[in-house]
């Protein structure tokens, strides 16, 4: 019932934001800002690009809001508009890195950390972010709609406007490449260690 009470809310929010209410309009942002700004986060890597990115997002919404159509949920309709014009971004300035810190986790952590062993860990942060970058922006898009918005594949496949098979293909192929990259890069911390062994016998 509260879910129910929340979506008439948010048709009546938008039907009056519709006719140019721009209180409503402002309701609709500061409910989905939070969501919106870390999408744009995760796909652009930077606070500033992300605000702009948001601003941009939330124009475009409702300039296009006669568009929506109030049988599909707005929060996805909402993250489609955001995730297009990211993508749009990064393929007119392809970005290095990306920020990971506040998104990847080791599962593994030292309860006693060493210098040395925070210093792997740095390094290893960094390898990430490079390898995430390398990630078509399409594939990236996917992955993070998956695994940190945790959309099914419909949700996917509505937000970019691709086909299912289209969401099942990138998201094989990002996952294949990220765990190529962890696999090597722990074969890779292995060699150092055992090289750091053999120079302190």
């Amino acid at each position: 019932m509260t879910e129910q009470l929340a979506r008439k809310a948010e048709v009546e929010c938008i039907k009056l934001a519709r006719k140019g209410d721009q209180d409503a309009f402002t309701q609709i942002v500061e409910t989905y800002q939070n969501p919106v700004y870390n999408l744009c986060y995760r796909m652009l890597g930077t606070p500033q690009a992300a605000e702009d990115a948001a601003q941009e997002s939330f124009w475009r919404a409702y300039k296009n809001l006669h568009r929506y159509d109030m049988k599909r949920s707005f929060a996805t309709w909402l993250l489609s508009i955001t995730a297009h014009y990211c993508i749009d971004q990064q393929r007119r300035k392809r970005l290095p890195t990306m920020d990971l810190n506040e998104i990847i986790e080791f599962t593994a952590e030292d309860p006693a950390p060493n210098p040395e062993s925070t210093l792997v860990n740095l390094e290893f942060s960094d390898k990430v972010q490079c390898q995430l970058a390398q990630l078509s922006e399409n594939d990236r898009a996917v992955l993070i709609l998956r695994y940190w918005h945790e959309y099914s594949e419909n949700e996917i496949c509505q937000a970019l406007s691709i086909s299912k098979s289209a969401v099942k293909s990138r998201l094989h192929r990002a996952r294949k490449h990220m765990a190529i990259q962890w696999t090597e890069t722990q074969s890779n911390l292995k060699m150092e260690g055992r090289r750091h062994e053999t120079q302190t016998i």
